[in-house]
């Protein structure tokens, strides 16, 4: 146990090497609060979750903000910080956005990516045969956020990619538990070949129509492993 953090019991195997940045706490932190690890309600102190990581309580607070912002936790009066309930609802409508979002992304590939571009894309997507092939899920979602990276950045559009970025940022561990689905990855890669079809062939329409489908799957997924983790935790 934590000293000083009564409430925050470490989680079976929940070790961090010391120095860990901001990014690694938010990302160990939002994991285990997805995966059912605090139940809603649970209470997370500074001090606790400093000497975990072992850091000081500024990078604590700072990566709280980003926990808040993803409404993985929230503030109680005479509480602090503890860890939110997730509304299937609330989720369901980021992931509609975040649809919308890259659906304009691909549209704007097809009509703006440059043919070497379209495929190198194309050799992107190709290469996570082998991921698939290899049953390599931890590396296959490495690669999944890279081949979303390169839809942003062939939109050519700034405001659109800024936006983009940041809707994924605040969904990322929820995208993360796709995979945890059986099969996932298979479905995952085929829903890529479709976008990377429509790119190929220029068609705008295809395309978004292809990448709206691609991250409603995604939300389903994570839809149902959140469902799971809720009812698996006592």
């Amino acid at each position: 146990m934590a000293p000083g953090n009564e409430s925050y019991p470490q989680p079976r195997g929940a070790l961090a090497r010391e120095g860990t940045s901001v990014d690694d706490m938010v990302t160990r932190l939002s994991e285990e609060i997805v995966a059912g690890r605090w139940p809603p309600g649970t209470r997370l102190t500074a001090a606790g979750i400093a000497a975990r990581f072992s850091v000081s309580r500024t990078p604590v607070r700072e990566a709280f903000g980003h926990l808040f912002a993803m409404g993985l936790v929230e503030r109680r009066p005479n509480r602090g910080v503890v860890t939110a309930s997730i509304d299937a609802p609330t989720l369901f409508a980021m992931f509609e956005a975040m649809a919308e979002l890259e659906a304009a992304c691909a549209r704007f590939c097809a009509w703006r990516m440059p043919l070497a571009e379209r495929r190198a894309l194309q050799a992107l997507h190709e290469s996570s045969r082998g991921l698939l092939a290899a049953h390599r899920q931890a590396e296959y979602s490495a690669f999944n956020d890279r081949f979303h990276s390169a839809l942003y950045d062939g939109s050519r559009s700034d405001h659109l990619i800024e936006l983009t970025r940041a809707t994924r940022a605040r969904l990322q561990p929820f995208r993360h538990t796709q995979f945890a689905i059986e099969r996932r990855t298979l479905h995952s890669f085929d829903e890529h070949a479709a976008i990377v079809a429509a790119v190929l062939a220029g068609d705008g329409a295809a395309a978004a129509e292809a990448a709206r489908a691609h991250v409603l799957s995604v939300a389903r997924s994570a839809h149902c492993y959140v469902e799971s983790r809720s009812e698996s935790t006592p």
